[in-house]
């Protein structure tokens, strides 16, 4: 349940701790698993194959015992396989066994995501502001980051926000700690999470103004073509 422990975080604040907080207490029965694929509009689609490729290529260079997911069913309880939930994007470290092949994550016997991600959807707003903050919490979740480009989320609590990071705390707890426009810096990743409203994308970089980007693989490789033109046209 959402207990506000301080005043709403005002929209140009970078970092805003103990804004909300949620007691660790069990995973609801009613939140199920969708059986079937929720239809996605193209810039929610894009912003989560960039997101993703972003990460995976993060992996590679990095040589991390580590595995990107896309909506990949989350499991918590192996009495009812259906309670869980499937993130928009999550990264788990370790790897789990076999992951190029996994169907869906089963916490009983992997490690829960540290990283997940979650563009809102004008369609269920609400689940992505409130809902899923408390499935990272009673997951174990280490790092949760909400991206909202078209500002669909509620304005309950000072929201809508454009990005929110919510990570553990010392004490286990969940908090939220930036709600605002502008870049957050992410533990997990070790970069800056940084919003591009306009575009509807979410790039990471190793400074929060966005400088230092990092590529998807596809993106290195055309750098790279690039960088071998203009050292042939020099010589």
């Amino acid at each position: 349940m959402v207990q506000p422990s301080a005043p709403p975080a005002a929209r140009s604040a970078s970092e805003e701790r103990a804004v909300l907080r949620y007691a660790l207490s069990g995973f609801s029965d009613s939140w199920l698993i969708p059986e079937e694929e929720v239809p996605e509009s193209a810039w929610h689609d894009a912003c989560l194959e960039l997101f993703k490729a972003l990460l995976d290529a993060w992996v590679t260079t990095t040589a991390r015992d580590a595995a990107v997911f896309r909506d990949i069913a989350i499991q918590v309880r192996h009495e009812r396989p259906r309670v869980g939930w499937n993130p928009d994007v999550c990264l788990v470290e370790p790897a789990p066994a076999g992951a190029s092949e996994l169907e869906s994550m089963r916490l009983w016997e992997h490690q829960p995501p540290r990283l997940a991600f979650e563009a809102v959807s004008p369609n269920h707003p609400f689940k992505d502001y409130a809902v899923v903050p408390e499935k990272c919490a009673l997951a174990g979740v280490t790092e949760l980051c909400v991206f909202d480009p078209l500002l669909a989320g509620p304005r309950a609590q000072g929201g809508p926000w454009l990005l929110q990071l919510w990570r553990r705390a010392p004490d286990g707890g969940f908090e939220r700690i930036h709600a605002g426009d502008d870049a957050a810096a992410s533990e997990v990743l070790g970069g800056f999470l940084v919003p591009d409203r306009a575009e509807r994308r979410l790039r990471i970089a190793g400074r929060p103004n966005g400088d230092d980007p990092w590529l998807t693989r596809e993106e290195a490789a055309l750098r790279r073509i690039a960088e071998l033109e203009a050292e042939l046209r020099r010589r």
